[in-house]
């Protein structure tokens, strides 16, 4: 259930944020979550879904792609999605507010004035108790959205330095939107709250989607390969801790089980910091062997803690 609803979500929110309609194809190769070997499990996850938004009582619709009125395409209008007047009590109010302070947008909480529309705040309410981030910068996501559906190639800064990347799809986890993107011949995933100075080109399809390619591949299973760098790292775990360690290295950690029940793996690390911060949890359980300047960050890190 839990995927469906993230993939529900997935979909509503590419739907209202990139303007225009759009494919089935483009959605498959876009949202993340439709990601089934065949056409056939697509068309029938995508019927599913469809008919869960119109239960739900999102406007979904049918509409002209272009104007030669050739293709149709999916939308949802943002002024059709509007909420009406629902009526309600005081304490339906009240608990609308306190999930309205707990769930955010790009450190956003909902505004108040979609809570006065609806009737006013509860006179109690004040402050924001803990919540969940739920990504990144509305427009930011709706020009990432766009460029992902259109191929348009994106320049940006990310932690400090340059990219330029073929956007290849978005995914929600964990709190987070990532975007998958080409660089050469590679896939490499960002986070998009850490995506600043963004610029999207004006030349629409400026490059081929990878046949097959589905926007989870590019998700990573672990914090650390969610960056821009490209390091192997080598740690060597106690015996006392490496059943833990396996289960969060993921399959893409190359491991080794030694007699004394001891782990060594070798990780591919696209943010270090990432793996260090995952590595100081284990003290002295876990041992950052090489490469050297890595070490020395850990060792650095280890001695800024104590």
């Amino acid at each position: 259930m839990q995927r469906v609803i993230e993939r529900i979500l997935n979909l509503l929110a590419f739907l209202l944020t990139v303007g225009r309609p759009v494919t089935a194809d483009e959605i498959r190769h876009t949202v993340a979550g439709y990601d089934q070997e065949t056409d056939e499990a697509f068309r029938r996850t995508f019927e599913r879904d469809k008919d869960l938004l119109r239960t739900l009582g999102v406007p979904l619709r049918m509409d002209f792609t272009d104007r030669w009125q050739v293709e149709q395409g999916y939308v949802v209008r943002p002024d059709e999605y509007a909420l009406p007047d629902p009526g309600l009590t005081d304490d339906e109010r009240t608990a609308l507010w306190l999930a309205s302070r707990m769930a955010r947008l790009g450190g956003e909480s909902a505004s108040p004035s979609a809570i006065f529309k609806l009737g006013g705040a509860p006179a109690a309410a004040s402050g924001d108790p803990l919540g969940a981030e739920l990504g990144a910068d509305a427009a930011t996501l709706g020009s990432l959205f766009a460029a992902v559906v259109e191929r348009r190639t994106i320049a940006f800064r990310y932690r400090d330095n340059d990219r330029t990347t073929a956007p290849l799809g978005l995914v929600h986890r964990m709190g987070h939107w990532y975007l998958v993107g080409g660089v050469g011949d590679e896939t490499r995933t960002f986070r998009v709250d850490r995506i600043s100075d963004l610029v999207v080109d004006e030349v629409k399809g400026a490059f081929i989607r990878p046949p097959g390619f589905r926007a989870a591949d590019g998700f990573p299973e672990a914090p650390w390969e969610a960056g821009s760098e490209d390091v192997e790292a080598v740690v060597r775990f106690d015996a006392s801790v490496a059943w833990w360690a396996r289960r969060q290295l993921g399959s893409r950690a190359e491991m080794t089980e030694h007699r004394d029940g001891s782990l060594t793996a070798r990780i591919r690390v696209a943010s270090p910091e990432a793996l260090i911060g995952w590595l100081i949890g284990f003290e002295d359980g876990a041992v950052l062997e090489r490469p050297a300047h890595l070490r020395n960050r850990f060792i650095a890190h280890m001695g800024a803690g104590s």
